[in-house]
């Protein structure tokens, strides 16, 4: 039987969502989640086939909350912000209903799931879903990561650079290196572009943290960091870097 979870932090956008699925009993409501922290642990205990999720949600919104989980169910959003309707359709979710919506609006949604299951949608659209950024705000001044079974936030402004590390990107911080499961594509995408520079397809900088630029041997150079770190650049971070610091 398909398992689904409720993930919102309004009450009453939760049982709405619950009563209209009481016409679909071939699907099982696993679990109501009042805000992405408990919505993340739910979808790892649970591995639901299909989660509605609210995209403004405090602690964590939809789309960071996405970013922590490594296979990604099947996303039906609910919310009361039409401005992320685009962007949702771009990540690939199943369809996104506008509060307040319909039963039949919610009937829609539900079969498209269902169409869209049986016809075995590919997982490189779920893959797609959570490498998209959302481009709220808050995203670009935070960074979800986890650490374990715990769920840390860092701050933008504690990220001295980020570096590709296989399948995964390390977050270099004065506390320490964090690893997320993302790629150098997303943050630089996801990322203030005043204020973080790709200067490698292995290295993306903070800029406050850069002190100065220097030289290498055949018309190569290196960044310094605050924190005594050496990064490298590559012609065309080299142009762009100039660029951004107006040289």
């Amino acid at each position: 039987m398909p398992k689904c979870l409720i993930i919102d932090d309004e009450p009453l956008a939760r049982s709405i969502v619950a009563e209209y699925l009481q016409q679909y009993p071939e699907i099982a409501i696993a679990q109501e989640c009042s805000d992405g922290f408990e919505g993340v642990k739910a979808i790892m205990q649970h591995h639901p086939d299909l989660i509605f999720l609210d995209i403004q949600m405090p602690k964590l919104n939809g789309f960071e909350l996405l970013e922590l989980v490594e296979q990604v169910p099947a996303v039906i959003f609910t919310t009361a912000y039409d401005a992320y309707a685009i962007k949702a359709f771009e990540a690939n979710a199943v369809d996104y209903l506008l509060k307040p919506f319909s039963k039949a609006r919610f009937e829609a949604a539900v079969n498209k799931w269902r169409d869209q299951r049986q016809a075995a949608l590919p997982e490189s659209a779920q893959k797609r879903l959570a490498e998209t950024p959302g481009k709220q705000p808050e995203e670009q001044l935070r960074i979800v990561v986890k650490v374990g079974n715990n769920i840390r936030i860092i701050p933008v402004a504690d990220v001295l650079y980020l570096e590709a590390y296989d399948d995964y990107v390390k977050i270099h911080t004065g506390e320490g290196v964090f690893l997320k499961k993302k790629t150098m594509g997303y943050f630089e995408r996801a990322l203030d572009p005043t204020r973080f520079v790709r200067v490698h397809r292995s290295y993306i900088l903070s800029l406050p943290q850069l002190t100065r630029i220097e030289p290498l041997e055949k018309d190569a150079h290196v960044a310094l960091l605050r924190n005594g770190a050496r990064i490298s650049l590559s012609k065309a971070g080299y142009t762009k870097l100039r660029a951004v610091l107006g040289l």
